[in-house]
């Protein structure tokens, strides 16, 4: 679709209303969904539940999966989260891909675990609002960088093979990105991207997601600075990244993982001055 006419379709209301707020004041993320589901210390059977009881794989910190075999968790630390005061939940979908699941031999539960995930959070937010009417709370699809890369070689001795080719990609993010919608996500969030090819891919599927719907959904963008050289995984600055993905015309882009708030604040402030729309901080 020419992005002339996508620029005619009508923002969600969830979109209008998280831009809103954005003009008012600081809108709160929630906070690490992984760190959270550690503390807990599950067991293999806890992840196995009784679905997945005679896996062939090991499942133990496949945190994804928790939301089909122990939902209750995961609504509650969702909740403990939105109790705190987050205004945006994100779904515990980070390894959520077909690519991530497949090391669990679990890639054909990628929409449903996308879905599923997605009505948890959808559940709590809508409970939250429920008790607490003058809040407004959105549930963000969290889309994870998977495990592979398009950018570089896993291979030290064959610097051009690729695991992963940026089709695969697309199409991965695309089912990840549907079971989300599907099951009530208001924003869509690539994050803890250290490879732009990898998020070029799962940008380029939102994309024809987009036009599969009625309403535009937000995007939010993150990336992580890999080290002190602040540059990606893939060797890009702050200015490059967000020169290459600015055309998606998120309504944030932001820095996630890998530094603590003083190491990647002049990250952020070169981020802020380049970026035209809003930015994000999520220190490690």
């Amino acid at each position: 679709m020419p992005a002339q006419l996508r620029a005619q379709k009508p923002e969600s209301q969830a979109f209008q209303r998280l831009r809103d707020l954005l003009e008012k004041r600081i809108v709160y993320l929630d906070g690490a969904m992984g760190t959270m589901i550690q503390k807990l210390k599950l067991s293999e059977d806890d992840f196995r539940g009784e679905r997945f009881r005679n896996h062939s794989k090991d499942l133990r910190g496949n945190n994804d999966l928790l939301s089909l075999t122990q939902p209750q968790l995961v609504e509650a630390i969702h909740r403990q989260y939105l109790d705190a005061g987050s205004d945006i939940i994100e779904t515990n979908t980070f390894n959520a891909t077909s690519i991530a699941q497949a090391d669990y031999g679990l890639e054909d539960l990628a929409y449903e675990l996308n879905k599923v995930s997605a009505e948890l959070a959808r559940r709590v937010s809508e409970e939250v609002m429920k008790e607490n009417p003058e809040r407004v709370c959105w549930v963000a699809g969290a889309l994870g960088p998977t495990n592979k890369t398009a950018s570089l070689s896993p291979e030290v001795a064959d610097p051009g093979y690729r695991a992963v080719s940026f089709d695969e990609l697309v199409e991965a993010y695309h089912t990840a990105a549907r079971g989300l919608v599907d099951g009530g996500a208001d924003i869509l969030l690539p994050e803890t991207t250290f490879d732009t090819l990898n998020i070029k891919a799962a940008l380029f599927a939102i994309e024809a997601l987009q036009d599969e719907l009625s309403e535009r959904i937000p995007v939010m963008i993150s990336f992580t600075i890999t080290d002190a050289s602040g540059r990606t995984l893939s060797g890009q600055t702050v200015e490059a990244f967000w020169n290459s993905v600015r055309h998606a015309r998120p309504i944030s882009v932001g820095i996630n993982c890998a530094l603590g708030a003083e190491e990647m604040r002049p990250y952020m402030e070169e981020l802020s001055r380049v970026a035209d729309c809003y930015t994000s901080c999520y220190p490690n």
